[in-house]
């Protein structure tokens, strides 16, 4: 099973049956470090919520009409994306399967933020492995301790390193794979993932760090 980041909170899952991208956002595409044609064929795109860096609609739109690939998320995403007519299908709450690749579709709040509505955020845990948090930290997710990895935000301006910690503390994953870092230049990644890496690892965890765009972990 290979897990490749592009940038921020972009993963494209393979588990040599299916291909899974997940939120192609803004800040993958702003610098043109990658391209919609980066990623090869899908089988689909799942959005963890609509928030521009983590869906943003002319690279979603540039993906699907290459791969034809279908887009997939909660209500709230389908209903933002059709006023940029692209079509979600919605994924409700539960297991789903994508050619050779099982879905869970769990939702979990998207982290308080500055703005009227929070939006309403699906966390992603494929084939009982990998939990795709988007831009959650809710309890919901302790269900699934001991996961094989978290892909899990380290920067925002709703986190604090200690909430972070904590939450990867509480859920006890075998591996971590930070997201959510794209709006960040290189030099203050690295020093973050420095702040992290040793707590991570005294908790007997493996720190993935994928910085440069197109970089993987194996499992």
């Amino acid at each position: 099973m290979r897990v490749t980041k592009y940038l921020h909170s972009c993963l494209l899952v393979d588990n040599g049956a299916a291909r899974l991208l997940i939120d192609p956002g803004r800040f993958t595409f702003v610098e043109g470090l990658v391209s919609p044609d980066d990623f090869g064929p899908l089988d689909a795109i799942a959005l963890t919520h609509h928030h521009l860096d983590h869906a943003d609609p002319d690279p979603l739109a540039a993906i699907v009409q290459r791969t034809g690939a279908p887009l997939l998320g909660n209500q709230q995403t389908a209903d933002h994306l059709r006023e940029q007519d692209l079509t979600v299908t919605v994924l409700d709450p539960g297991e789903h399967h994508i050619g050779g690749m099982r879905i869970e579709a769990i939702p979990a709040d998207h982290e308080p933020v500055l703005a009227d509505q929070t939006p309403a955020n699906t966390a992603y845990l494929i084939d009982g492995r990998i939990l795709h948090c988007g831009d959650s930290l809710h309890p919901a997710l302790f269900a699934h301790q001991g996961v094989d990895l978290l892909a899990v935000p380290v920067m925002a301006p709703y986190l604090t390193e200690r909430l972070v910690a904590g939450f990867i503390a509480q859920l006890r994953p075998k591996a971590v794979l930070p997201l959510h870092d794209g709006y960040a230049k290189d030099f203050f990644v690295r020093q973050r993932y420095d702040t992290y890496r040793p707590y991570v690892e005294r908790l007997g965890i493996t720190w993935h760090e994928l910085i440069e765009p197109g970089a993987t972990a194996t499992m």
